[in-house]
């Protein structure tokens, strides 16, 4: 045993990198262990965690009023609106590997790991596993009212007995990054000895409290394990057990909207090209894939409204799953209710056409088309959400643009992730997403103190259900499947669009947009696209289509 010992000890000090600041552990989600199950592979027993479940809710920010032109401005979170059942953020580049910004292919695994820990029999390895369990979750857990579902909150007791080596010496010389991807590298190769003794060590080493990348570390762990529970789908829909309300939600994303510049990027680019390309027409009709509280055409009304010669006819068809509705308050009526009034104010003739589906459910007769009226198409942050031919047979994603060209519009906009998580193997898609929410929860760090309460409510509910999703799931149930700009390229062109030239206004707004926000935002111009980035990260791009 003491050469095991020997052994063991000398994979784990090849994570030794740099020191770490003092770190605190973290209480991460609500959970309840059921029962023992046995696995028929191996014959060792897991404790299942359940994670209590409900509906599916659809998050929710709204922009607000605007002050010149179409360019959407912030206001209360009463006031405006973004709405997905997922967050709009996602990583650059085919293969990023932590923080190489040259993204080298050579660096496959992710991490130096090369042995694995070896126990005498099932029974230990079933005894060290209830270990890792109880570290989790305590020896006595409360059960809440509301979703009945196990919560211990303080500090979490250290998993002594997991480990053979003296865990709390050695967690401030590790490399946090490193540990998670030899983590991970575990996970994919099924070594579950190894996988409890690493996620023992980085139990100690994740706060949602901490430094980004801790903060980003307990969700990712927490996707590890809801990978090897097979519970990813159910987590994705309840992180945690206690539903956020509504107004909850509109509260969350609106401090995400405050602190991150991705939703007006979305909203700035996307108006000011679509102004542009409709400027002359009389009767105007917009498509949005993504309706949410319709406060994004609010400015883009009012702004048509002072057109010279009268405003034209404006008509938009609102498309937003049903389930939206929870963040909403009531369905998508309530949408056309609200943009009729703002259209009267203004003395504009306007129509709202509900379309209460999803993007895969879409087919032309629920679009209303009609002859001379000139057309507008937005995708803010949801063709990755549309299943491809990886996922489906039917190949929504590839379907709904050849949809949308067969009805010829003046133009289609396009925001998106600059990701590449759709077909990436586990292990590349796990580094992937570590490089690109570790650039983005560090963009958020400046922003708010890390002991922020509500900082850490929008983190979790609006940001941390994206991450277990790419990390745990597989097949129709991981819904969050980015690609990069190249990708949509070869896409849109095969559906038979070219691009749509952006003119210098638009760069313009979100470089103005962007004085609010910290300075290592910024603006990048690159083959007839826009750049977000923070830092050397590209997070996300907008384009136009015809």
């Amino acid at each position: 045993m003491q050469t095991s010992d020997h052994q063991n000890s000398g994979g784990i000090h090849q994570f030794y990198h740099q020191p770490v600041r003092k770190l605190e552990p973290c209480c991460l989600s609500e959970v309840q262990v059921l029962d023992n199950n046995e696995c028929p592979d191996n014959g060792i027993q897991q404790s299942h965690i359940s994670f209590g479940a409900y509906n599916e809710q659809y998050f929710t920010l709204e922009s607000g009023p605007v002050s010149a032109g179409y360019i959407v401005c912030d206001s209360s979170p009463s006031d405006g609106s973004f709405s997905s059942n997922r967050s709009p953020f996602s990583p650059q580049g085919s293969q990023s590997y932590l923080s190489d910004p040259h993204h080298s292919p050579d660096n496959v695994s992710g991490s130096p790991l090369s042995g694995s820990s070896v126990v005498d029999d099932g029974n230990e390895l079933r005894h060290k596993l209830r270990e890792l369990e109880l570290s989790l979750l305590g020896p006595d857990s409360d059960t809440t009212d509301s979703c009945n579902c196990s919560f211990r909150s303080g500090v979490l007791p250290q998993a002594a007995s997991i480990s053979r080596w003296n865990m709390v010496e050695m967690i401030p010389r590790l490399d946090l990054k490193q540990v998670l991807v030899a983590c991970a590298k575990a996970v994919s190769e099924n070594d579950m000895s190894m996988t409890a003794e690493l996620m023992g060590l980085l139990e100690q080493m994740v706060s949602v409290t901490g430094e980004p990348i801790q903060r980003l570390g307990a969700y990712m762990l927490e996707g590890l394990r809801a990978r090897l529970e097979s519970s990813g789908s159910i987590i994705y829909k309840a992180l945690k057990c206690k539903e956020p309300t509504g107004p909850e939600l509109l509260s969350y994303m609106h401090i995400l909207y405050q602190i991150c510049p991705f939703y007006k990027f979305a909203y700035m680019s996307a108006n000011v090209v679509i102004g542009e390309a409709i400027k002359n027409e009389p009767r105007i009709h917009i498509i949005d894939f993504q309706i949410a509280q319709g406060s994004q055409w609010v400015s883009l009304i009012q702004a048509l409204a002072c057109r010279p010669g009268g405003p034209p006819f404006i008509r938009i068809t609102g498309v937003d799953d049903s389930d939206s509705a929870y963040a909403r308050g009531g369905g998508l009526d309530m949408v056309g209710l609200r943009l009729s009034k703002v259209a009267e104010s203004c003395n504009v003739p306007f129509e709202f056409h509900p379309a209460g589906m999803s993007g895969c459910e879409v087919e032309l007769d629920n679009l209303r088309i009609y002859q001379g009226e000139a057309l507008a198409v937005n995708f803010p942050y949801m063709l990755h959400h549309m299943p491809d031919e990886s996922v489906s047979t039917r190949n929504h994603r590839d379907r709904l643009l050849r949809l949308i060209k067969s009805l010829q519009p003046k133009v289609v906009t396009l925001v998106e992730q600059e990701s590449n998580t759709n077909t990436s193997a586990f292990l590349p898609r796990f580094i992937e997403t570590l490089d690109y929410y570790n650039a983005m929860y560090e963009s958020i760090d400046v922003a708010r103190p890390r002991d922020d309460k509500q900082r850490i409510s929008a983190e979790q509910h609006c940001v941390a259900r994206d991450i277990v999703n790419i990390i745990a799931c597989e097949g129709a149930e991981r819904v969050e499947r980015h690609e990069l700009l190249g990708k949509w390229r070869s896409r849109f062109a095969m559906a038979g669009f070219t691009p749509y030239p952006l003119s210098s206004l638009v760069s313009v707004a979100i470089k103005d947009m962007l004085k609010d926000y910290s300075q290592n935002f910024w603006l990048q111009e690159r083959n007839g696209a826009l750049y977000l980035s923070w830092k050397n990260r590209a997070l996300a791009t907008s384009c136009a289509w015809v």
